[in-house]
């Protein structure tokens, strides 16, 4: 490992403009023992000198929940775990210390990984109590009270477009709405609202940013700054040098997966250039390659002073689209079970040493044989350099493609110089992602660095990162080993009994299409007080092709073989139905074409078997007899190749063949955008 190979440099001084490259043959520098011929590297040098000048003011580094959904299984972890984890994201000098943590604002509509809920589902209705991400937020200031806070809408409810998929024919209305989610996380959760953006990769709309720009000032809102337009960095920077009156209300510039490149318009706007999302990649060593690739070279080649991955944490069913693509994985409370993966603790190489207002050095920051390197400081003379040699199989993102380049093995001499001259000793963090053995070293504090006269050495090897650093508040945290991983439990019940949820969703259940949330049938004295209810009842403002039906799946993705058990209860006369299944075999921005065994039955005395959630394909039908405004029991017993159902305990219909899907979640859900009302269910 290059580790052992570094030291001062008894070398030259260089002159600051010039970077001088020469060849160090019989060097002892290299891996093997001083004195064996080791392999000579290449040498270049690189001058680190504040007093040139500095760069860009560096933003933080974060990580988005949402988008959707993601942080779903989170909330349901018991202690001590579920607090590990948010250690983990957010104590500064333990794990990914982040820096920014970006929320979805809730639109009732699918998201990526399901949809999540909004704060007003209707026009005259206003709740700051729904969902998670006002306790996520929350857990992160308890850790970091500094941390930046970045709400961004993906969906919106029905009325804000007023029946037209759009959110802007109404601009003030729309406004409106994100004002009154961010003045709520103040009133109801004393949180302070950073920046705002505008719609998630879909377009903007100039007269509404400037609107809000309005409504925010108007409600004393001023510190809250705005992001758009969260998608590419055209047209909204070619807008912006054309719009003046835009331009002064705009105040960061988020483009998304922009492969480490800005583009000349955005340079010339002037505004800060965040690569507002970015990652979003299976989290294992090569997704830390990725990231810690984009953490430098966003800055180096982009001019990008702050990234922010999605996701957060990968806490929704694995078999959801884009499965473990968050920096940790937590996605089963009901063992206890999560994973540090390794780009947590490639973050911590950034965050842990840097913090929002510390300045990037002026500096070319690609190294000679491949790979780059950040230096930053705080103005305080202390000084943070960050050395990244991913090689490209070993750190391709998900998107875009990444063009081909080369990275050896080399030695980097860094001299120091104006105030950082007097700098004598660097701490030093070290990480090398191993592809053979699975053996990588994460975050490990190796021996300070002595600096000899304003210079220092060090040998390189490939898909390694390096934090040479004057802070000493570095640290690797370990929480004691989390149990170990156990599938869905193969018996689940959950009667919703429950006087004063913590939050607002059963546990467990991944809302797809709808909202479910407890429910208090006030109107029941019986045996359905506590209910869980589907409350979206028009089709929201879509972000991707939600399904016409509401569904909430459950359980475990492999399951074969099962039954089924729920009281449902209809609340839409003529026309309303729902529906429990199994073997679902989709979710996410695919809900559409989702498939399985749904058993529906409807307000007019029917029922149906089908083998989508769309309702197209029939497997049987007849008549049940339910009608809405009564409680009955559904029962769907699945095995094998046959399926068979039971209303109230009767046997319905039997003996239905199943050909495909072999195996999927349980779910329930509605007919269409309806209230509707579920109670006492149970999976084995």
């Amino acid at each position: 490992m290059g580790a052992a190979a570094m030291g001062a440099a008894a070398l030259p001084p260089c002159p600051a403009a010039l970077l001088c490259v020469w060849l160090l043959l019989g060097s002892s520098w290299g891996p093997g023992p001083p004195g064996v011929g080791a392999v000579p590297r290449p040498t270049a040098t690189y001058v680190l000198d504040a007093g040139s000048g500095l760069g860009r003011q560096f933003d933080g580094i974060g990580a988005v929940s949402g988008g959707g959904a993601t942080s779903r299984l989170l909330v349901n972890y018991q202690e001590p775990y579920r607090s590990q984890i948010l250690d983990y994201l957010f104590k500064p000098n333990f794990g990914a210390s982040l820096h920014i943590l970006k929320v979805e604002i809730g639109g009732d509509g699918q998201s990526t990984d399901g949809t999540e809920p909004s704060h007003m589902h209707y026009e005259n209705d206003e709740n700051y109590f729904r969902g998670y991400e006002w306790w996520l937020m929350k857990e992160a200031k308890k850790r970091n009270p500094q941390i930046k806070l970045i709400g961004l809408p993906w969906t919106f409810p029905a009325w804000i477009g007023k029946g037209e998929n759009w959110p802007y024919d109404y601009p003030h209305v729309t406004a409106y709405y994100i004002i009154s989610w961010i003045l709520g996380a103040k009133q109801y959760h004393d949180l302070d609202i950073d920046y705002i953006g505008i719609w998630n990769e879909r377009a903007f709309n100039s007269k509404y940013i400037k609107l809000l720009r309005y409504t925010l000032d108007k409600h004393g809102l001023q510190q809250v700054r705005i992001i758009a337009s969260d998608r590419l960095w055209e047209p909204i920077s070619f807008v912006l040098l054309l719009d003046s009156e835009l331009h002064d209300v705009v105040d960061v510039i988020g483009a998304h997966y922009p492969g480490t490149k800005t583009v000349p318009n955005a340079l010339l706007t002037q505004k800060k250039l965040w690569s507002s999302e970015d990652y979003s990649t299976f989290n294992d060593e090569v997704g830390a390659g990725c990231w810690a690739r984009i953490l430098n070279q966003n800055y180096v080649n982009g001019n990008m002073t702050s990234t922010i991955a999605w996701n957060l944490v990968a806490s929704y069913y694995e078999d959801l689209p884009f499965g473990r693509c968050g920096l940790m994985t937590a996605q089963e409370p009901w063992s206890g079970h999560y994973k540090v993966e390794a780009p947590i603790w490639i973050t911590a190489h950034t965050t842990q040493f840097t913090q929002p207002g510390w300045s990037y050095l002026q500096v070319d920051g690609h190294l000679e044989g491949g790979g780059s390197f950040v230096a930053l400081t705080d103005g305080l003379g202390n000084l943070t350099i960050i050395i990244e040699t991913m090689t490209h199989n070993h750190s391709q993102c998900i998107r875009p493609p990444l063009p081909h380049f080369n990275v050896s093995p080399q030695r980097a001499t860094f001299y120091l110089r104006g105030s950082f001259y007097l700098v004598e000793t660097l701490q030093v963090w070290y990480s090398r992602l191993d592809f053979e053995s699975a053996n990588s070293i994460l975050f490990k504090q190796l021996q300070p660095l002595d600096v000899w006269r304003g210079s220092f050495s060090i040998d390189l090897d490939v898909d390694e990162v390096y934090t040479l650093t004057t802070l000493k508040t570095g640290r690797k945290c370990s929480c004691p080993e989390p149990p170990p991983p156990q599938p869905f439990p193969s018996n689940y019940k959950d009667d919703f009994n429950i006087r004063n949820p913590p939050f607002s969703e059963a546990p467990n259940f991944a809302d797809q299409t709808g909202v479910f949330e407890y429910f208090i049938n006030g109107s029941d004295p019986g045996d359905h007080v506590f209910t869980l209810r589907q409350v979206v009842v028009q089709r929201p403002i879509t972000w991707v092709s939600d399904a016409d039906q509401t569904i909430s799946i459950i359980g475990n993705f492999h399951w074969v073989n099962l039954t089924v058990t729920c009281d449902i209860y209809i609340e839409k006369q003529d026309d309303g139905g729902v529906f429990i299944a199994g073997r679902v075999d989709n979710g996410g921005i695919y809900v559409r074409r989702t498939k399985g065994v749904f058993f529906w039955v409807y307000a007019d005395g029917t029922y149906r078997v089908t083998g989508d959630l769309a309702g197209e394909v029939v497997l049987m039908k007849g008549l049940s007899g339910v009608r809405a405004n009564a409680w009955h029991t559904l029962t769907l017993n699945i095995q094998g190749a046959s399926a068979s159902g039971l209303l109230n305990g009767y046997p319905l219909w039997e003996n239905v063949t199943i050909s495909k899907p072999s195996n999927g979640w349980a779910a329930i859900g509605t007919r269409s955008f309806e209230f509707a009302q579920f109670d006492n269910f149970y999976v084995e």
